[in-house]
């Protein structure tokens, strides 16, 4: 079940980077960018119950943060362009 997830997170990624570098708008690649922090996240948390080991889990709460301010100042400069 873990190889399972492992490949569908990885092809969640390459869908996701295939919007990063296609996408229309600088919107569609802020959020394909976004995504796939969510499944490094994902990946992190399933490696972590793979192993019974907690230790990366302060990275991805970390990695988290970071995104999610990232994503606010990403937003808001696109909000300031117009469009």
């Amino acid at each position: 079940m873990i190889t399972l997830t492992f490949a569908l997170l990885t092809a969640s990624t390459l869908l996701f980077a295939f919007r990063a570098f296609r996408g229309p708008s600088v919107a569609d690649r802020v959020v394909a960018v976004d995504a796939m922090v969510i499944v490094a996240i994902a990946a992190i948390a399933t490696d972590a119950v793979r192993t019974g080991d907690a230790r990366f889990a302060d990275a991805a709460i970390l990695l988290a943060l970071v995104a999610f301010v990232g994503t606010g100042i990403v937003a808001r400069f696109i909000e300031r362009r117009g469009g």
